[in-house]
């Protein structure tokens, strides 16, 4: 990593190298290669992964991640909110045990419609919409008891995903949002313009550029978000048509001193290697590295 990348919080995420909860997504490397990868690229924090891809025992965990230099900032969990409020919290409090003993700082949380993967989502009536406000309120408080902050994810194929969903939200819950970048444009929303009007509401940041075609084709039903993902939805930063370097110089002269995850998002034909995700992900790096220089003085 550069010198100039270290004004900026960076960490990685395993999804990058096309580690996914969804079944059926991709070829899965082991963790010890996307934890070398990430080390040998200078990142040495990174979120969690799915449940389970790296080890669910607390010394186990931590012996793992010193073994390559890295720490644990935080974790994604996507998880049905609109209904079984106990199963949810129950979920929850395992993951924010595990990310608490990690050292991690934020819970990442999805509202999921309970069907496989991102593909289709159901429509909420206004009972189950108050159900996933209560009750992301409720596991915020339990992952605080953890010293944990927990952030809403806006993420495609789950209920908060179109523009209007995420204003929704921000108006009707306290929970401060993870503005990933890719996820918004594809659900229609301009995360720069979102970044500037809810400034204080924006608790992490994930950073994905994508291909505005396909993400048009998602949005407008003709092509599935997998199917998407596979035909290079994401491309490394500053090569698809998110603006990452206005969001960037947006959030630090706000005085955002946040985590960057970086997340462009993959799918692993059978038999990949690490080479191409570890490729993407070096070109955001030394893209980042530019934007670095640009806003020092922010």
């Amino acid at each position: 990593m550069t010198e100039s990348l270290h004004s900026l919080r960076l960490a990685a995420a395993p999804i990058s190298w096309g580690v996914c909860e969804v079944p059926g997504w991709g070829h899965l490397l082991d963790a010890r290669t996307v934890l070398s990868e990430m080390a040998a690229l200078g990142l040495f924090a990174t979120e969690l992964g799915p449940p389970g891809y790296l080890p669910r025992d607390p010394s186990e965990l931590r012996r793992l991640l010193a073994a390559f230099g890295i720490t644990v900032v935080g974790g994604f969990l996507a998880v049905v909110l609109h209904r079984d409020r106990h199963d949810a919290l129950a979920r929850a409090e395992e993951t924010a045990a595990l990310l608490a003993a990690a050292g991690a700082e934020v819970l990442v949380l999805a509202a999921a419609t309970g069907l496989g993967g991102y593909d289709d989502r159901p429509r909420l009536d206004d009972s189950h919409w108050r159900a996933v406000i209560d009750t992301a309120a409720e596991i915020r408080d339990a992952a605080a008891a953890y010293g944990l902050r927990t952030v809403l994810h806006p993420h495609v194929g789950t209920h908060v995903e179109r523009e209007a969903e995420v204003e929704r939200f921000l108006a009707d819950s306290d929970l401060d949002i993870c503005l990933d970048t890719g996820h918004l444009l594809v659900g229609g929303t301009d995360p720069v313009r979102l970044a500037r009007r809810h400034t204080e509401r924006i608790g992490h940041v994930h950073l994905k550029d994508v291909r505005g075609p396909l993400a048009d084709q998602v949005r407008g039903g003709k092509l599935e978000y997998s199917e998407a993902v596979r035909r290079g939805l994401y491309v490394p930063l500053g090569e698809g048509d998110v603006d990452i370097a206005a969001l960037v110089r947006s959030m630090r002269s706000a005085g955002y001193r946040g985590w960057y995850v970086l997340e462009q998002d993959a799918a692993l034909r059978p038999h990949a290697s690490a080479a191409k995700p570890s490729g993407d992900t070096g070109r955001s790096l030394r893209f980042l590295g530019d934007i670095a220089l640009a806003t020092a003085g922010i």
